[in-house]
């Protein structure tokens, strides 16, 4: 029992040395270390702020803060350290090799990161931007280091890793999207008349954006029928509820206009007497 009670002595009394010792500096350098951090996040939203008020990109605003945000942070560790009388140099020799070794066991991360601020250096794309890369169609709502989420017409969340994205083919629409669609007619039909009848029926549309008006024409001909195309711009939240009221409104009109549609055998699949 006397030797158990002599190191917990022991114990007590290296730790009311150290206390005494250091106390005060320790208890300074918290202050200092939480004081820091919230200057930092401080200096870092004013930033972010400024820059947005300066009318630039949002993504670069919030990379221009963070980067700010953590330069500070590492000041305020290496001010804190000091007050131990840490050297860091040490310390940052270690770190230095440590990230060496640990970079080949997080290739693909650090590949986002480089990605990531590629990305944002030349904004290929911004938030708020329709982009359609590796299949995947969304806006944009948040770029990060690490990857850029894209919001679908469903509400869902996209997450595409950066490196995905730099060095492919990428389609930006900004805040729209295009459709494309096809409709077969009856070869005896008149293409002019199924043309101005569209045209007419899609002014009604309200979810069609841009600054000119949809393409309907004469796209191609098939076997025993005349392709007509269609051409317009939709807002990328709305695509298919768009696309799928602009066709039905089409195939009222060309049934209004007793046009025949053709399936893609050639066989009439609507039909209707001209009206009077």
């Amino acid at each position: 029992m006397e030797p158990q009670l002599q190191m917990v002595n022991s114990i007590i009394d290296a730790g009311s040395e150290f206390a005494i010792a250091y106390g005060l500096q320790l208890i300074g350098a918290l202050v200092i270390l939480l004081i820091g951090l919230r200057v930092a996040g401080f200096f870092g939203r004013r930033i972010a702020a400024l820059c947005e008020r300066r009318n630039l990109d949002v993504t670069l605003s919030r990379f221009a803060g963070n980067a700010v945000k953590i330069v500070l942070v590492v000041i305020v560790v290496i001010i804190t350290l000091s007050n131990f009388g840490i050297d860091i140099a040490p310390l940052v020799a270690l770190g230095g090799a440590a990230a060496f070794g640990i970079s080949f066991a997080v290739q693909g991360p650090l590949a986002n990161y480089g990605a990531g601020l590629v990305i944002i250096l030349t904004r290929p794309f911004v938030v708020g931007d329709t982009i359609l890369v590796q299949g995947v169609t969304g806006l944009v709502e948040e770029v990060t280091l690490a990857y850029t989420l894209l919001l679908g017409e469903d509400s869902e969340k996209i997450t595409i890793p950066n490196r995905k994205i730099v060095g492919e083919i990428l389609v930006n629409s900004d805040a729209h999207r295009i459709v494309e669609s096809q409709i077969v007619i009856a070869g005896d039909s008149d293409p002019e008349l199924a043309v101005a009848s569209i045209e007419a029926a899609l002014i009604g549309v309200s979810g069609l954006v841009g600054d000119e008006a949809p393409q309907v024409g004469i796209h191609d001909f098939s076997f025993g029928g005349i392709i007509l195309g269609l051409r317009y711009w939709v807002p990328t939240s709305r695509y298919y509820k768009t696309r799928y009221e602009v066709n039905s409104t089409a195939h009222k009109a060309l049934k209004g206009a007793g046009i025949e549609l053709l399936s893609a055998s050639g066989t009439t699949i609507l039909a209707n007497s001209t009206p009077n």
